[in-house]
């Protein structure tokens, strides 16, 4: 099934937010609370109540699931909640004076089978206005009742059909909001990575501006390097080749350490596969705070500092690799750091 056919949503419908959402919720209990308040003045006291119960779980079941259509457990509940209700209820009516109260469980019934309408469950909500008539019209078969008292107190057939009906007319708008609305997030996502591209060349511009802009208006003057110079330019290749293959490391004072470390003749290699990702930025810091350490302490031999991918359990290694023996540093999601000599 497609985003396009889906069902209607009941927050596409009212445009429900978490406040209002909440508030809708509030006033839909009360309003089955009224109703079947009722039923104490003529049903047991303990029939009554269990009525009321599971009427009250039904209309939160019904509007609390974030997702269309309703699962098919909370569909089954909600469906056979009113009839349910009224088998409780509807019995200890006396016919024929009491036909105002026959309809006390029938109107929060119809309400709650609307709402199976309105979250895509129009053939369970149908199933459960079959099975109140069936209650009603057993009851009433077995009682004293007038016939045109149980007909008439099958409201939840006009309810029903009347929300099925306006849910048919507007399942065509319903598809051409939800294509108007991916289409939105489509042109936003599109804008929204522009402008972090942008926002990254203007970083690495300014930043290339900040470093390389002496030594290549040295070259461009067409000045004979010095061999200083020339280590210089070494070493700003590196700087520069770091911020392209890892540019979350990248800080002042770890191209500082590693510009330190290169300069006595210590290969350092950066390297970020995106680890940092949905990780708490001290936990950076930390990974940051190693790799100055094992740079600075570093006099000959390899410093490689990576950063792994996304969902494994060590967030970066930092291993220093030198004649007089290996030194691994691990630092993990929670920001705990393990030493391995």
């Amino acid at each position: 099934m497609g985003e396009q056919d889906l069902p209607f949503g009941m927050r596409d419908l009212f445009g429900l937010s978490e406040g209002t959402g909440w508030l809708f919720l509030v006033i839909f209990e009360a309003t089955v609370v009224m109703y079947l308040a009722v039923n104490f003045q003529f049903a047991p006291p303990a029939a009554a109540f269990a009525a009321l119960l599971v009427m009250m779980v039904a209309a939160l079941v019904v509007l609390v699931f974030p997702v269309d259509p309703l699962p098919w457990p909370a569909t089954a509940y909600v469906a056979a909640a009113g009839p349910v209700a009224m088998a409780l209820t509807v019995p200890w009516v006396d016919s024929p004076s009491g036909f105002s109260h026959q309809l006390w469980t029938a109107y929060p019934t119809s309400y709650l089978l609307s709402m199976l309408v309105l979250r895509g469950r129009i053939g369970s909500a149908w199933l459960g206005v079959a099975a109140a008539a069936a209650v009603l019209v057993t009851l009433g078969v077995f009682t004293d009742w007038y016939p045109e008292t149980v007909v008439r107190a099958l409201t939840p057939v006009a309810t029903v059909g009347a929300v099925t009906v306006f849910m048919a007319i507007v399942r065509p708008t319903q598809r051409t909001l939800r294509e108007l609305g991916s289409q939105a997030n489509r042109r936003a996502s599109t804008e929204a990575a522009l402008v972090a591209a942008t926002a990254e060349r203007d970083r690495q511009l300014a930043r290339l501006d900040r470093v390389a802009r002496p030594m290549l208006a040295r070259v461009a003057a067409g000045r004979t390097l010095t061999d200083d110079e020339r280590e210089q330019c070494r070493l700003l290749e590196a700087e520069l080749r770091d911020g392209l293959r890892a540019p979350d490391l990248v800080t002042e004072r770890l191209s500082a350490a590693a510009r330190g470390a290169r300069g006595r003749g210590v290969e350092v290699t950066l390297l970020d596969d995106g680890g940092f990702r949905g990780v708490p930025e001290w936990v950076r810091r930390h990974v940051i705070d190693a790799a100055v350490d094992a740079l600075e302490a570093a006099e000959s031999g390899t410093v490689t500092v990576r950063v792994l991918p996304v969902g494994r359990r060590w967030v970066a290694t930092v291993l220093a690799a030198a004649p007089s023996g290996d030194r691994r540093v691990e630092i993990d999601t929670a920001g705990q750091v393990r030493v391995c000599a």
